[in-house]
């Protein structure tokens, strides 16, 4: 069985977080500027195993896509052609920014460790992950 990787997609950086071979536990596993995250997903699936892409669905309250998605289009895309027998599945990701945040306070992080963008993107991605865990 291969991991699943998840991945909280921005304009200028992606959060990426991955499960344990037996899928049960998501975790962060880095943070890279989106203008590298093609390259950095093809070194990381030719050392594991991926089973399967988990990528945020940005989505705004009354359910309609947000902005960013036409930013998302064009990557998946990409991640399709370079990846065609892994399949990408589309979680919804709203609030888990914000999520991430209180996450990062609840653990008990000093403001200025709060401060760091690319940690928030890589929670999100874990918290992407995890919602998909737990819904499968």
């Amino acid at each position: 069985m291969g991991r699943i990787l998840a991945i909280d997609f921005g304009q200028k950086r992606t959060g990426i977080a991955v499960t344990d071979e037996l899928q049960i536990i998501a975790s962060g596993l880095t943070t890279v500027h989106t203008d590298e995250l093609l390259s950095f997903l093809v070194n990381y699936c030719s050392r594991e195993k991926i089973d399967l892409f988990v990528v945020g669905e940005p989505k705004q309250m009354n359910n309609e896509h947000s902005e960013s998605e036409r930013l998302i289009q064009p990557f998946l895309k990409q991640l399709s052609e370079a990846f065609p027998d892994i399949p990408i599945c589309r979680l919804d990701e709203r609030f888990t920014s914000k999520i991430a945040f209180q996450t990062m306070i609840d653990s008990g992080l000093k403001k200025k460790q709060r401060r760091n963008k690319g940690l928030i993107d890589e929670i999100s991605a874990t918290i992407i992950l995890q919602s998909y865990l737990y819904r499968k």
